[in-house]
Formats: structure tokens, C-alpha cells, sequence
């Protein structure tokens, strides 16, 4: 299997120190450059308020299976954490989807380095994507006090 690059995310964000660690802290706004060959891919996505965007982590270095992640204070399971140098370093955010003009969707809510590779995108539907379970466990995180929750989203 070979994964394709459909695009590129263009943001303010030239060094990895400045980029929001998670998409709910960011405000910032961007584009995403959609490849001539998948342009025809975006009819019908305008309508739609926010996006999945999935893309590569293309400045990720070697991983290893116990981190110490953010918003932590001891080493936890690589799998139980969202850092982003991972043996498939594949990245998933929710992008505000602003307007398409042509093969570029602007969007708000960036979170990643200027230049970051572009996998592929897909509606976020909140019927489908939103968990009805009121009783979600997060895990170690619960121990730590999270500023900004995703509750928060607009």
C-alpha cells in the first residue's frame, strides 16, 4: 500500500515551537491547497461546517513507545497519548471549513507546521462523528486539568 499525497496545509506556523498543541486552543486561520488531479474530489464539501483533515507528521523524528506527553507528568504508553512522532506518523485534526474557492479550502483552527503534507479530508458530521455515551473515560488525563476542552469548540 502506498498512501498518496492529495494537498498541502498552509499556516503561519513555521516552527513546530509556535503550533497549538491541540485544534480546540487555535483561532488561527489557513489554507489547504488541494492537487489539480483531486480538485474534483471537494464537490458538494462546501456546505459542510467543519472538516477532518488527515495528514502526515513530515517533521516527526524516530519514535518511541513510552512518552511523556503535554499535558503529563510521567511516561505513558505511545498509544495512550496523541504525540506526534509515532511508527505511522499520521496526523488528525478538525479544521472550521471557512469557504472553497477553487482547489483552496480556508479553514480556521490550524494546528500544524506550514507545508504539512495533505492525506486526505472528509466531513465532519456530527449525527455520525459525535458520541451520544455520556460516560467517556479519558483516561490518565482525567488526572489532569485540561484548559480550553474540546467542550469548546465553535
Amino acid at each position: 500500500m502506498q498512501l498518496k499525497i492529495i494537498g498541502k496545509i498552509i499556516t503561519p506556523y513555521k516552527d513546530r515551537s509556535r503550533v497549538p498543541r491541540q485544534f480546540f486552543e487555535s483561532k488561527t486561520r489557513g489554507r489547504i491547497e488541494i492537487f489539480d488531479q483531486y480538485k474534483e474530489g471537494l464537490k458538494d464539501l462546501e456546505n459542510f461546517s467543519h472538516i477532518y483533515v488527515i495528514y502526515l507528521f513530515h517533521k516527526s523524528k524516530e519514535y518511541k513507545l513510552k512518552v511523556i506527553p503535554l499535558f503529563g507528568k510521567k511516561y505513558r504508553g505511545l498509544f495512550a497519548t496523541r504525540y506526534f512522532c509515532r511508527p505511522n506518523p499520521i496526523g488528525l485534526s478538525i479544521f472550521k471549513l471557512l469557504r472553497i474557492e477553487d482547489d483552496i479550502l480556508h479553514v480556521k483552527g490550524v494546528d500544524v507546521l506550514s507545508g504539512t503534507p495533505l492525506l486526505d479530508i472528509k466531513p465532519y458530521v456530527d449525527i455520525f462523528d459525535k458520541l451520544k455515551d455520556k460516560n467517556i473515560e479519558r483516561g490518565w488525563l482525567k488526572e489532569s486539568y485540561i484548559e480550553g476542552s474540546p467542550d469548546n469548540i465553535e
